[in-house]
């Protein structure tokens, strides 16, 4: 596993912790201090861990990246800005189908649904990074 599978990997992981966090906190009021304090502790173990061994190399052979891991990225690139377009159209009508035409939402939302919209392009990226190396290339020996 390169560098890049690793980032991506690391990445994917510590977006679904904190998508998680977000929907697991407010549905538990009562306990929320704790179960927050739980889940900030295992998210910041998971960065530290995931940052000591992506500075690990396998051997000091291993290039960082080449030819293909530009052209993954790339592509995992150019996926994430069609998703983050697709996911700010739909975040500008959702809101008008909740709480209709004469509602209002609180300002204090707007930085809530551009972080998860964040989150979720950070998630779509890693995501299509690590399907690019899964399918390999055509004549690729294992």
């Amino acid at each position: 596993m390169n560098r890049t599978q690793k980032g991506a990997l690391f990445n994917s992981g510590i977006a679904l912790l904190i998508l998680a966090l977000g929907v697991v906190i407010p549905v538990q009021t009562l306990t929320s201090v704790k179960l927050f304090r739980i889940w900030l502790l295992i998210t910041s173990l998971f960065i530290v861990i995931s940052l000591v061994l992506l500075r690990i190399k396998q051997s000091r052979g291993e290039v960082d990246f080449d030819e293909r891991d530009n052209s993954i990225k790339k592509n995992a690139v150019l996926v994430a800005f069609i998703s983050l377009s697709a996911l700010l159209m739909v975040a500008s009508f959702i809101p008008n189908l909740i709480v209709g035409d004469n509602g209002a939402i609180p300002v204090c939302f707007l930085p809530v649904i551009n972080i998860t919209i964040f989150l979720i392009i950070m998630l779509v990226n890693s995501v299509a990074i690590l399907v690019q190396y899964g399918r390999g290339t055509k004549g690729e020996e294992l």
